[in-house]
């Protein structure tokens, strides 16, 4: 299964090719590694690689796919580019600066939290929706301040994708 990892920025392709107990021999983009990699604790593994051992420390963040990883010497943010990921990426390159903030469903889900009212002043990246869809929670942010339009959901609704959730009427200057 072939995975998109950004790293600090960068985005590389990950590919398991083989698995024998502990030896995973992996494709990063057009590279082939041989690793000895064992998961010794909570979020915490140990790699041997080329006859160098590596401790490696993955600590999830509040968000999810999201991982602050730590290494002896290097600490990396890393994100996990899975299908749902790439289709909210794919749905917001259309988006232009005015479509103002339209948070609109990626998948069918079920409401669990909006902790914003209508005509409440929001600030960028100030949590508009909480939406639970395969088993992960997914909070939508507004892109830009402004204040609540309008909300077409209630908490503990079951929705269908490319539904229009939140609508943010961005501040004019």
């Amino acid at each position: 299964m072939a995975l998109e990892i950004n790293i600090d920025g960068r985005t590389a392709q990950v590919t398991e090719l083989k698995r024998d107990g502990n030896l995973v021999t992996i494709q990063v983009d057009d590279e082939i590694y041989e690793i000895d990699a064992l998961k010794v604790g909570d979020g915490i593994y140990s790699m041997i690689y080329k006859g160098k051992s590596y401790n490696i420390e993955m600590i999830e963040s509040s968000s999810p796919r999201h991982f602050t990883v730590n290494s002896f010497h290097n600490s990396y943010e890393v994100e996990v580019i899975d299908a749902q990921t790439r289709y909210r990426l794919s749905r917001s390159k259309g988006d232009s600066a005015d479509s103002g903030n339209t948070v609109i469903s990626p998948m069918p889900g079920k409401v669990v939290r909006i902790p914003v009212k209508e005509g409440e002043a929001v600030e960028a990246g100030q949590t508009l929706i909480v939406v639970s869809a395969m088993k992960m929670e997914s909070e939508f942010k507004a892109k830009a301040a402004g204040i609540v339009k309008s909300i077409h959901a209630a908490e503990g609704d079951t929705i269908d994708a490319n539904k229009v959730l939140v609508v943010v009427e961005p501040l004019v200057d």
